[in-house]
Order: C-alpha cells, then structure tokens, then sequence
C-alpha cells in the first residue's frame, strides 16, 4: 500500500511524494520555498502521522522556511523494516540524518531546525546531544530532556503514568488491542486524552485510525517503545548539554507524563526558552494550534528566524 495517508487542505501549500533516505522509503509531507536554504524538519509522535503539523507547516513556510515532514519508519505509508532492533535511538537518529542530507542534496540547506513532538521529541533531543547533524534551533513539544526524564521516570508518580510503556513490551497482545474494532483505541488515545475534545472530530480520528490498521502499522509504531527498553543504549547521549537556541512549549493536562518533566531541563540546555500552556493536553501543537504558533512565531522572531 503507497498511497498517502491524508489529503492536505486545498490551500494550506502542503504537497505529498515518497522519497528514499537511509534505505527507507518516507512519506514526506512538504511546505514552502523547495529552494529554501533553511530547512524545518517536523518529527511526529505515537500514534501520529505527519499530519500532526498540519496547522503549523504553513506558519513556517509563510516565514521562509522549507518545511518538511515525514511519516517516521513504520507509520502511514512510510516503510517498515522488520524487528525491534530496527526501532532503536540510533537508526531513528540516523533517519533523521539522512532527511536533512537528502534536502541539502536537492538544494544547499544554511540551517536545520527540528520542531518535534512525543517520540518524535524524544528522536530530537537524542539528534540534537549528539550531534548527528548540525543544527541552529530546537523545537519540543510535551517531551523531557533525556536526563530529566530519567530522573522522573524514578519518581512513583511518573512511574503509574508509564504503566503503557510496559504494556506494549508484550508481543502481540498491544496489536490486537489498538487495532481491536477498526483501531478503536487509536481513536480514544487522541479524544479521551484531549481537552478540547472538538479539535479531534471524526475527520480527524479517522485519518489516524486508517493509518494504524494499514498491514503491519501498529507493530511498528509499538517497536518504538519495545526498542526504548531492549535496546536503550544504541546512542551516546553524553552529558546531553545542547547548545543552541531551544523552546519547550508543554501542554499542562498531559495524561502521560507530568509537568515536572519541565523542571531543571535548562541545566543541560542553557538556551532554553519554556512554555507552559494551562488547560491543553500532550496532543498540545494540533488542540492549541492558535496558541502554539505564536509562541512559535515569536520566538522565531527573536531567534533569527
């Protein structure tokens, strides 16, 4: 199955093709200038899609930037190598890599910025300390910093927050629940974890929904967190010091992992800019979207960009 998975909005300037990095073939999902030579390379989460930054691709092709989002490996009609190994921080990391080298070939690239949200934050940070490619900017949304969230993940209220990352190291049984009923459950991780609920309507739910019942989908989404576990130490993090300009924007009613994920993060990260939204879920860049991109643009506009 190749075909996309989500139609953009006739006048959002968002295009679609298939292209081939590290091996793999990628849904890319692309705004702006293809000649650009500032490049914004958006990283989805579970159980997204690229169609998670719909609403602020535009934003930052409307500010000069080539903006660029891919389906991760194993999600939407992106490939999906097989076993859990494949999952791992340093082939994640390498993907990513090879992503930016393929928009460098295509046409020279100045600076990269990743804006990334959930695992696609967690690939972000992992990317950013250890330098795999240079970046100028850093953008998370609703992830902690690497060596905060190992602090966190000690603490017991963190921990009860967790308990799905230890469900999903089950084979097979996390597969059968998700895809149970037409992905059902896919459906609730989005509306039942929202606030806003209005801004996961049936349109919405139902883009994911068909994503992860493609052939072999939720296995590979799931490997990601399978791997996290089995193989945790494929990448080295260092003291995870980044250097560069990066903003934190954290959705405050995030179900699966609590705000002191925030807390402490700039003593790794001495440029760190965070904020905190009240009244907004995890999914915060898709039910906030208003709110995000300005804070987004502004911050842009005192970062040189």
């Amino acid at each position: 199955m190749t075909d996309f998975t989500w139609t953009p909005e006739p006048n959002s300037g968002i295009r679609q093709r298939f292209v081939e990095a590290n091996g793999l073939r990628f849904e890319l999902a692309e705004a702006g200038d293809p000649t650009a030579r500032r490049l914004a390379l958006c990283l989805h989460g579970f159980p997204e899609l690229n169609y998670s930054w719909r609403f602020q691709m535009p934003l930052l092709a409307a500010r000069g930037w080539r903006v660029w989002a891919a389906n991760s490996r194993g999600y939407g009609a992106s490939d999906r190598p097989q076993g859990v190994r494949s999952y791992a921080l340093d082939h994640l990391t390498a993907d990513v890599g090879a992503l930016i080298d393929l928009a460098a070939a295509e046409h020279p690239v100045d600076e990269v910025m990743l804006v990334a949200h959930d695992w696609g934050a967690i690939i972000a940070w992992a990317f950013a300390i250890a330098k795999v490619r240079p970046l100028t900017k850093l953008v998370i949304m609703n992830v902690p910093h690497p060596m905060v969230g190992m602090r966190e993940a000690r603490t017991l209220s963190q921990l009860r927050k967790s308990w799905y990352i230890f469900f999903f190291q089950l084979p097979g049984l996390p597969e059968r629940v998700f895809g149970k009923d037409g992905a059902q459950a896919i459906r609730g991780a989005f509306y039942n974890m929202a606030v806003d609920k209005s801004r996961f309507g049936k349109d919405v739910l139902d883009v994911y929904a068909a994503a992860a019942s493609r052939p072999g989908a939720l296995t590979g989404m799931i490997n990601y967190y399978r791997a996290l576990l089995r193989h945790r130490d494929t990448l080295d993090l260092g003291d995870g010091r980044i250097d560069i300009p990066t903003l934190m924007v954290w959705g405050e009613e995030d179900s699966a992992l609590g705000i002191g994920c925030t807390v402490g993060t700039e003593q790794w990260v001495p440029q760190l800019e965070l904020h905190r939204l009240p009244g907004v879920s995890h999914w915060v860049q898709q039910e906030a979207p208003e709110k995000v991109n300005a804070i987004l643009a502004d911050w842009l506009d005192r970062n040189g960009g």
